[in-house]
């Protein structure tokens, strides 16, 4: 164990970085952007102390409580006609005839807010009553019966975690909110913060030289340019370089001597040893009770405001949303996020398509029998299963999550089958398969024309990538352009479970790192040269990010530190930790992000 702690620690120190004055190509220009290093202190072990405490107590069994008790507003039918009068009533009135006047303070606030964004917005604002706390405050923050001690080490610990969060984004290019992001920005001269942004200037995340802070609507327009063939684009050429991957993280090399003498370009990652001291550090956030108090009391208090401002001001933006024109609930836009592909329809529209299937496409062979190997038509498939199109109905596809779903995976899981039946899952709604997807393709298609009706729906689908094999992304981008599955209402995520145990027991990979290989080689070879995976390239212009998914509520026995086998090493059978597949995904993807650029 200490001898592969040494091999983790002296990462660096093998691979030699090329010198300051070599002068490279423009497209492997070094960044000037450098992930700073962790200086070890003596809080490390008390916050490694804790991190332990932590994962130890992971391990017990605590008790699940069931379905949170949701509250249902029931109004009277004498409530709601004395409401529409009052509507009625506000919204004849003249909007310049205000009811309540600022006071002196609000009056010199506005006057500070001048020549910014939340100028503008105060000042569009509609005239509600306002809700001032009198009494004792610190910095305009109620203490909400916190020691004042205990509330200057609370905010400290939240100004450090967000911190921790816009470093890590900086690093993978990122975006992070314009507004935290200013005021931390006036706090990085403090004593207790330096050293948190080494490296990190305002112009670390800029997006074709805007900084993502100064950026504006004007730099997203809400629709995108219309194109005939989406996938109809110019392939460009490639670059010379080599790639490796050492240790669970990819290397790009000028040339094959550049591989031999260990001297990849400077594309700066996290280090497992920084990546482990700021999770202490997180670990010792969430374990300390003053500032777990404070969020609470805070995040009460503030839930109790709006629900104030609510009783007071309902009426008044019922009316006011009134005398907006054009705009309601359906047509400001919407964005649905954590929604797999294979369930984007809902059960009354997998039926209809199955059926519509089974009356146009029966004779069509669909999948092969894995006992016998014969060919089966779609007809031949359901009456293996005894079942006619008439005796489809909701009820029998069963792929409805309803409560019983919540916190049972292996369920959740079930309902992807309909009927119960895997087969009918492999033809309906996966894109390798016998007919490489075909009706997969159709009814995403049917839901994207439905998206495209509503206009102002939008929906980031999830596609999974399992790492089994190394041509799963070209296997994944022919799909979708063959079948051309491209909306401008949709972009996709793709998501990656954690299934090596599942890989390991069937002998499909040998380690951890082949996984990584098989993700992640594909991207950076087609970001090397375009050409030589050109429907990934074309594909991937569409991709918006990663996701890692499983089971969260299972136990984790392996606590992932500087000890820990490297992806290379790992040939044991037991799943890695969930912080393990975190990190060597965020570095890579850093990497990845780096090189794209």
């Amino acid at each position: 164990m200490a001898e592969r702690s040494e091999r983790m620690d002296g990462r660096d120190d093998d691979l030699k970085r090329p010198a300051q004055d070599e002068i490279l190509s423009p497209t492997f220009a070094p960044t000037k952007l450098k992930f700073p290093n962790h200086i070890h202190t003596e809080m490390d072990e008390k916050f490694q102390q804790l991190a332990d405490t932590i994962l130890s107590r992971s391990t017990e069994i605590i008790g699940k409580e069931g379905s949170a008790p949701y509250e249902i507003p029931e109004y009277p039918i004498v409530e709601n006609e004395r409401k529409f009068y009052f509507e009625k009533q506000l919204s004849s009135r003249n909007r310049s005839s205000s009811v309540g006047k600022p006071s002196a303070m609000d009056s010199e606030s506005y006057q500070r807010m001048s020549s910014t964004d939340v100028y503008d917005e105060y000042d569009l604002a509609p005239d509600f009553q306002r809700i001032y706390i009198a009494g004792q405050e610190i910095s305009g923050i109620s203490s909400l019966g916190v020691p004042l001690h205990d509330l200057k080490e609370a905010s400290k610990s939240l100004v450090q975690a967000l911190m921790i969060r816009e470093k890590y984004m900086a690093m993978s290019h990122q975006s992070f909110p314009k507004i935290t992001a200013r005021f931390l920005q006036n706090l990085e001269d403090n004593e207790e913060f330096q050293g948190m942004k080494e490296g990190f200037g305002k112009g670390s995340t800029d997006v074709d030289g805007i900084p993502y802070f100064d950026r504006r609507v004007s730099d997203h327009p809400f629709h995108p340019p219309k194109k005939e063939d989406p996938f109809d684009i110019e392939v460009p050429m490639g670059v010379e370089c080599s790639l490796k991957m050492v240790q669970g993280l990819m290397y790009v090399y000028e040339n094959e001597e550049a591989v031999k003498n260990n001297t990849p370009l400077e594309l700066p990652y996290v280090q497992p040893k920084t990546f482990l001291a700021d999770q202490n550090i997180m670990y010792a956030l969430i374990s300390d009770g003053p500032l777990k108090s404070f969020c609470y009391r805070r995040l009460s208090y503030l839930s109790s405001k709006y629900q104030l401002h609510t009783l007071m001001n309902e009426l008044k933006e019922s009316a006011a949303q009134k005398e907006v024109p054009h705009r309601d609930f359906y047509n400001i836009r919407k964005v649905d996020t954590h929604v797999h592909a294979s369930s984007c329809m809902n059960q009354k529209h997998l039926l209809r398509f199955i059926k519509k299937k089974m009356k146009t496409c029966s004779d069509e062979v669909v999948c092969k029998d894995k006992k016998s190997g014969k060919e089966m038509t779609l007809a031949e498939v359901f009456d293996s299963m005894a079942l006619k199109p008439y005796d489809l109905s909701v009820d029998k596809l069963d792929v409805h999550a309803d409560r019983n779903t919540f916190h049972r995976f292996d369920k959740f899981n079930a309902k992807y089958n309909p009927i119960g039946e895997s087969r009918l899952r492999e033809i309906f709604i996966k894109t390798d398969n016998y007919i490489n997807g075909k009706y997969f393709g159709h009814v995403i298609k049917e839901v994207m024309e439905d998206l495209g009706e509503s206009k102002y729906q939008n929906a980031e689908y999830r596609l999974s990538i399992y790492g089994r094999s190394r041509d799963e992304w070209d296997k994944l981008a022919y799909w979708a352009i063959e079948n051309k599955i491209y909306s401008d209402n949709v972009r996709w995520m793709i998501q990656i479970p954690r299934l090596y145990d599942i890989y390991k027991s069937a002998k499909i990979v040998k380690n951890f790192q082949e996984i990584l290989e098989n993700i992640f080689m594909p991207l950076f070879e087609v970001t090397r040269n375009p050409q030589s995976h050109p429907e990934l390239h074309k594909f991937l212009i569409y991709v918006s990010g990663f996701d890692s998914v499983d089971d969260e509520s299972k136990t984790e026995h392996i606590k992932f530190d500087l000890e820990t086998p490297l992806p290379e090493d790992w040939c044991q059978d037991e799943n890695p930790p969930y912080s393990y597949y975190l990190y060597y995904m965020y570095a890579n993807i850093t990497v990845l992000n780096q090189f794209r650029r």
